[in-house]
């Protein structure tokens, strides 16, 4: 089935809170590392997930044990459901996931939606800071702690939620920072909660998640100068064959 005529299936046990909190699949994973952080952070529960039968699926797995790749959490303790999407959506799709979404949050009695982005975007190096982009009636939530985006578009999923919160009662925010390579920006990631934490006046240990960045930016460090070593060592071995020729 082409991707624009895909349908999606939300099932979710009990009632989700009045806000639901959204990180994807996309470059740089900054918003869904956010939120799998808060998942664990918080003790969530999965309390449902969102499947369908007409896109290229993907099964995740974790000490051999397989999930949903679209997953909500929930718990008594917090007042935000957790929506972490591990499938992409292709912008065939992107439509129809958000009628899902919609619909779900519409029967659900569902205020706000934020959602947590990663964003390629031309920056400085003291531009590193996180941004939103909301609707109105959500703008007074983020205003006081956080820069509005200058300008630009979104796209994919997260456009099309924030296009349906101009023209209904939802109010939707996205909040955005810049990422960059390798695949898994953490650092990213943690801005996000940073500023999650801020505007939703919660207080979060991220040292785990500090201490997982150190590792891996000290990691592609270490393979970056493997890789100049390299380069050098095929450059003058280039150098010593010529001088044979």
């Amino acid at each position: 089935m082409e991707p624009e005529k895909a349908t999606f299936e939300i099932e979710h046990e009990g009632q989700p809170s009045k806000t639901l909190v959204v990180g994807m699949s996309e470059f740089g994973l900054a918003g869904l590392t956010a939120v799998d952080f808060l998942v664990q952070h918080l003790g969530l529960e999965e309390t449902g997930h969102v499947k369908t039968d007409d896109l290229p699926s993907i099964t995740p797995f974790e000490d051999g044990r397989p999930r949903h790749h679209t997953r909500l959490f929930s718990s008594d303790e917090h007042d935000l459901t957790v929506l972490a999407g591990e499938l992409f959506v292709p912008l065939g799709a992107v439509r129809p996931f958000a009628d899902a979404v919609m619909d779900w949050t519409e029967r659900n009695g569902v205020d706000e939606i934020v959602v947590l982005s990663g964003i390629v975007a031309p920056h400085g190096p003291d531009q590193h800071g996180v941004y939103y982009v909301a609707t109105d009636d959500y703008r007074p939530r983020v205003e006081d702690e956080l820069e509005a985006m200058g300008g630009g578009f979104l796209e994919g999923v997260h456009a099309d939620l924030v296009a349906r919160g101009i023209d209904t009662s939802l109010s939707v925010g996205v909040l955005v920072t810049p990422v960059h390579p390798p695949a898994q920006d953490v650092e990213a990631a943690l801005r996000l909660i940073h500023a999650f934490e801020d505007v939703y006046d919660v207080e979060i240990d991220t040292a785990p998640l500090e201490e997982y960045a150190r590792e891996l930016r000290q990691h592609y460090e270490h393979l970056a100068d493997r890789m100049e070593m390299f380069e050098k060592e095929s450059r003058r071995r280039i150098s010593e064959d010529r001088a044979y020729m």
